[in-house]
């Protein structure tokens, strides 16, 4: 073999050569390099054309055929956008439905406000008559849902245990030392049957009770005790 002969070193080979398997993109490469190859004819160059993006989209739907496809997550079942939705079961209460009973002008059962005291129910059931004894109420006490306020008149003595601030009791009837009974007495905190009867010998030894401090006398009774009673008694 003669130097001519050998293959030029020089000359590269396009990357298509090392595909050792032909495909259809080589193919259409082979043709377009033979119809370049011939003389130059006007309808030969409209094949070339047509050649060249038939290639074109040949290599476009291989691109296409090999990407995937884009991957789609769904929520998982329990997951917090669930947990987010599920409504609330909590029951709030939006009113109070208590009964206005005695020296009132119009006694009856009232819907009010979670925030209304003893003096807002006796506004609403018409205020107080004129022989009401408005003091012998707490009117700032708060109410509770199914309550009963009961406004003595003037001279009245209020007969029976009290449950002071209780849903079934006399809400906020602050009580006479002077006229209440041991019964009574008995349901104030921290006067129990013993130091209402010490209450009631006291008032019977030295009459009428002047002030609510006159308690100090009696035995069982300190300062401590004397301050959890007082907003409930009167004389």
């Amino acid at each position: 073999m003669s130097d001519s002969d050998a293959p030029d070193s020089s000359t590269v080979a396009p990357p298509w050569s090392y595909s050792s398997a032909p495909t259809a993109f080589d193919a259409w490469r082979e043709r377009l390099e033979l119809l370049i190859s011939r003389p130059a004819d006007p309808g030969r160059w409209a094949i070339v054309v047509v050649a060249v993006v038939a290639a074109l989209v040949v290599g476009v739907l291989l691109v296409r055929k090999q990407t995937p496809p884009p991957e789609l997550s769904l929520p998982m079942a329990g997951s917090a956008t669930e947990a987010a939705v599920t409504p609330s079961t909590t029951t709030v209460v939006a009113e109070l439905v208590v009964h206005a009973a005695g020296a009132v002008n119009q006694p009856g059962v009232y819907r009010l406000a979670v925030t209304a005291r003893v003096v807002d129910l006796i506004e609403r059931a018409g205020g107080p008559i004129k022989e009401a004894e408005l003091d012998a109420l707490n009117l700032a006490a708060p109410l509770t849902d199914g309550q009963r306020v009961y406004v003595p008149r003037e001279g009245e003595v209020v007969s029976g245990p009290l449950d002071i601030g209780g849903s079934s009791g006399e809400a906020g009837l602050v009580l006479d030392l002077n006229a209440a009974t041991a019964e009574q007495l008995d349901t104030l905190p921290g006067v129990g049957p013993a130091t209402a009867r010490s209450i009631l010998d006291e008032r019977t030894q030295k009459g009428r009770f002047g002030s609510v401090e006159d308690l100090l006398d009696v035995r069982g009774i300190g300062e401590a005790k004397l301050a959890e009673i007082r907003p409930l008694v009167r004389v």
